[in-house]
């Protein structure tokens, strides 16, 4: 009986253990622990010092972020290789599907374009994504996949998260019908 018992525990550490090995896996959990991302204040966001930024398009056309000016923009930092990345992207899939005719997506990676496009395919995702051309606004740098921002048309850094969040909440979805509606954001 004693036998049995150690070689279920050395079973279930095994697999708890390959779980975590797995990139993918590692995403799974991530994404059912994932919550919202927390919301600042409009009125005391910082706002962006410039939209002089130069991205390359790996599967959509160039862009200068200045064109964006005016827009709600949700910017995304990420690579293939990162399991909080991977954990959000399906979520950010579906909230791509439903606003991407509203709302500015912008996802930049270093990944060289092959990888993106390999994963993009294994994965069934189609967002828009860059490499930088020329370095990022300041409030946008940071150390740490993945970093996500949503700015208001009024150029308001109303989200500013890093690491996996639910990107699909009613929270964030709520969040960008309230910018798109009011032009004084």
């Amino acid at each position: 009986m004693n036998f049995k018992k150690n070689m279920w525990s050395n079973i279930v550490f095994i697999v708890v253990i390959a779980a975590l090995i797995y990139p993918n896996s590692r995403a799974w959990l991530m994404r059912q622990v994932a919550f919202a991302p927390s919301v600042n204040a409009v009125e005391k966001s910082p706002s962006l010092s410039t939209y002089q930024w130069e991205l390359k398009g790996i599967n959509t056309p160039d862009i200068n972020f200045e064109s964006l000016k005016g827009k709600v923009v949700f910017v995304n930092f990420w690579a293939t290789w990162c399991p909080p990345c991977r954990a959000e992207m399906p979520l950010i899939q579906k909230l791509y599907n439903d606003y991407k005719t509203k709302v500015d997506f912008v996802f930049v990676t270093s990944d060289p374009s092959e990888k993106v496009t390999s994963y993009y395919q294994e994965h069934q995702l189609d967002l828009p994504t860059y490499n930088m051309h020329t370095q990022e606004p300041s409030e946008f740098v940071t150390r740490s996949i993945p970093a996500t921002y949503i700015v208001s048309k009024k150029g308001k850094i109303v989200v500013s998260t890093v690491g996996a969040a639910d990107w699909n909440s009613d929270k964030v979805r709520k969040l960008l019908d309230k910018l798109l509606a009011d032009n004084n954001q």
